[in-house]
């Protein structure tokens, strides 16, 4: 992955140089493993677990001759290790080395976007509760429909990540499995015990049962689960993105004083941000496809998944761990304009309330097909004519000779659309009903840390 999207912490863990560090975790372990059981001389076992290194330099001068990397990497461990290095590498196979390392390396990478992942819940729970009884407009293809709380999109999108989390830390414990079960997987050189104890020297548990590889079906699970991560950030993204829109201004990122957001245009002020989460998270949706193509290899093993995790593994982690660091500042420093909100919720003159008066129409003996007529007929006047709904509805006698007018003004009442929201934050927060309600802000916008 390019440096512009990878954090430290993360690109140390796919560097060469962590990777070879991984390599020579395993072959030690294994080493020493042999060693307590008598099949590796102690003294060879001390000698690799003391003296073994390797130069990354002389490791691709090695590879550039010989084209085998495993093969570059034990020699340069030997050159460092002396005569006791021929027990290294014994009784395993290039794969027993790669694929237990490898999980090292997505073992160190998982503990990072864990704590991402729990950043962001932390976020969204606390804007949520901020939020919960800023009524907004919700919008179904686009269109104004029944009001909602900005809160609760938040709760929304918190109770997806909540999700993600328990996704995420099956998928990531299904990979962090090793392999030393020899070139085809039938403990030819070594006895399955020796592998258990190996892996458990690593932090491992040892796969119950391998070919020459760790079979691939755990590993398109686990890009596919970031993928999933990915695809719930876009969607926190792109509804931001929607909410910034000028003519909507409900939402919109962070801009800074010094900040640009054209060359040409000085007024802009773009959600780069979101438009960088939702450029991203297609990349890692594609870099799953890839991963459930790599499930299929032939026989016991080919090595057509080989390059292609060299690629999807460093960077749909690399990615991730990106994505959810910008998207948990995205949400924490977003501004929210309540009373914007209001105006838009507002601006069709009730009709957002159509639903409660088809249905007060009902209960006072008017079929729905009937009730259905008479509210759409005022609703359609009223958005092509650009008049008031309410009034077109409270100067209709066929209506309020049905309707008290008590109940038609409890129609339009945006307290009764949004009475249940309390409820449905106990239900995603696991909060006592009837708790006290979080003072409102009073400001129009909130600029985060």
């Amino acid at each position: 992955m390019i440096p512009r999207y990878t954090r430290p912490e993360m690109g140390r863990i796919w560097s060469d140089e962590n990777k070879f560090r991984c390599w020579l975790q395993v072959e030690t372990a294994a080493s020493l493993t042999l060693a307590e059981a008598g099949i590796v001389p102690r003294e060879a076992a001390q000698a690799i677990a003391e003296r073994g290194g390797f130069d990354l330099k002389r490791i691709q001068e090695i590879e550039a001759e010989v084209k085998h990397d495993v093969i570059a990497f034990t020699t340069a461990v030997t050159e460092k290790v002396g005569p006791q290095a021929r027990w290294l590498h014994y009784g395993l196979t290039s794969n027993d080395v790669v694929d237990t390392a490898q999980a090292l390396q997505i073992k160190e990478a998982s503990r990072i976007i864990a704590a991402d992942l729990e950043e962001l819940k932390e976020v969204l729970a606390r804007r949520a509760h901020e939020f919960e009884h800023t009524p907004t407009i919700g919008r179904t293809h686009g269109i104004h429909a029944e009001p909602t709380t900005f809160g609760l999109k938040l709760a929304n999108w918190y109770a997806e990540t909540v999700r993600n989390i328990e996704r995420f830390k099956r998928s990531a414990e299904e990979m962090r499995v090793g392999k030393l079960s020899g070139a085809v997987g039938t403990f030819a050189h070594l006895e399955p015990e020796f592998e258990e104890k190996i892996c458990a020297r690593l932090g491992l548990a040892s796969d119950p049962i391998s070919t020459q590889v760790v079979q691939r079906d755990r590993h398109a699970y686990y890009v596919a689960t970031l993928a999933t991560i990915a695809a719930t950030l876009d969607k926190i993204a792109t509804e931001i993105r929607h909410l910034q829109r000028t003519e909507v201004r409900e939402a919109e990122e962070y801009f800074s004083e010094k900040q640009k957001g054209s060359s040409a245009m000085p007024h802009k002020r773009n959600p780069v941000t979101c438009e960088q989460i939702s450029g991203l998270a297609r990349v890692v949706r594609s870099n799953a496809q890839a991963g459930f193509e790599n499930v299929a290899l032939w026989h016991e093993r080919d090595i057509s998944h080989s390059s292609v995790e060299r690629i999807i593994l460093p960077d749909s982690t690399t990615l991730v761990d990106y994505m959810l660091h910008k998207a948990t500042n995205l949400i924490d420093t977003l501004f929210i304009y309540p009373d914007r909100m209001l105006a838009n919720l507002e601006s069709t003159g009730g009709l957002v309330f159509s639903g409660q008066l088809l249905l007060d129409l009902v209960e006072h003996g008017v079929s729905r097909e009937d009730a259905y007529g008479m509210v759409q007929r005022h609703a359609m006047h009223a958005w092509t004519e650009g008049l008031n709904f309410h009034e077109l509805v409270t100067s209709d006698k066929q209506i309020t000779g049905r309707v008290p007018r008590r109940q038609i003004e409890l129609a339009f009442d945006l307290k009764r659309q949004l009475r249940n929201i309390d409820k449905i934050f106990a239900r995603v927060f696991g909060e006592k009903e009837g708790r006290p309600a979080r003072p409102k802000k009073n400001s129009t916008k909130r600029r985060g840390r």
